[in-house]
């Protein structure tokens, strides 16, 4: 077995169970996936392998994206054309970022993942700063018109219709690619690298960007889980429920989103996400 924890089977497969449930929740809700908190869970308190915990993490980003992307395109809040534009850049990242998994090891893939978390939360607690203020909006680019990347969604806390027009597309094409591989390398989904990418570059307001990361992770993932199987990083005691765990927690997360403000989430998501960078980084320098 993959996991080094002093516990029975039932024990650890009901621990992992409550784990993923909770993380499927905060990632539908984030557009981050459910790896941000498994792989940190799996490998730092279940004592797991980080090479099966990444590989459990990008199952569970795609029962994450299953659970959760269904109801946002219902719901309206994904925007299809914008997610099918940047699955070109991210699926191909993906692929990079799984290969380079088998050659990277596994002291590297902590001092990474802990960065990557590190970032995510300047990410966050930036946003967090600045909801609420306005911004300036520069002109929408030609290729975006072209391609019909503008829409709009009813915004079910405000109970007003808001339409968005996306920006710079092309940047936010070559940030997804950089995001497809550290998906592919590090299980997590990237939508910590999406959906800042989304919010920040292309002007998408956060609610279009973390329904439409919940769409694009799964496909992302997707297109590396294969080479994780092949290379038998993925462990079915493990992987299993997770998967379960992470799609009852995606489905729940996804009937909550319109209605949230996610001030008070965020606050506390960056103080999680700096205190597992923290820990990750340390793991990685003790070896």
């Amino acid at each position: 077995m993959a996991a080094a924890l002093d516990a029975t089977p039932f024990n650890f497969v009901a621990i992992v169970l409550l784990v993923s449930m909770g993380a499927g929740l905060l990632g539908s809700l984030l557009g981050l996936g459910g790896g941000l908190i498994l792989i940190p869970v799996l490998t730092l308190v279940l004592k797991v392998d980080i090479r099966y915990a990444v590989g459990a993490s990008i199952v569970s980003v795609i029962a994450t994206s299953s659970g959760a992307a269904a109801a946002y395109v219902r719901d309206g809040l994904a925007n299809l054309r914008v997610a099918m534009f940047l699955e070109l850049a991210t699926v191909a990242g993906a692929v990079t970022g799984a290969m380079l998994a088998g050659v990277v090891d596994g002291r590297a893939l902590y001092f990474l993942f802990g960065t990557v978390m590190a970032y995510s939360a300047l990410a966050m607690l930036r946003k967090l700063r600045e909801d609420g203020s306005p911004r300036e909006e520069p002109a929408p680019g030609a290729l975006a018109d072209r391609l019909g990347l503008h829409g709009s969604y009813y915004d079910a806390s405000t109970g007003q219709r808001v339409a968005y027009r996306v920006h710079r597309p092309l940047t936010g094409l070559g940030l997804m690619y950089v995001a497809g591989t550290v998906s592919g390398l590090l299980g997590i989904g990237s939508g910590a690298l999406k959906v800042p990418a989304m919010d920040l570059a292309m002007r998408l307001p956060l609610k279009v960007s973390t329904a439409t990361s919940n769409f694009m992770i799964g496909v992302t993932a997707a297109a590396s889980a294969g080479i994780y199987f092949a290379r038998g990083d993925i462990d079915p005691f493990i992987a299993g429920p997770v998967c379960v765990g992470v799609t009852v927690g995606a489905f729940a997360g996804s009937r909550y989103l319109r209605k949230l403000k996610s001030g008070s989430l965020r606050g506390l998501f960056v103080v999680v996400l700096l205190w597992v960078s923290y820990e990750m980084l340390a793991k990685g320098i003790r070896g």
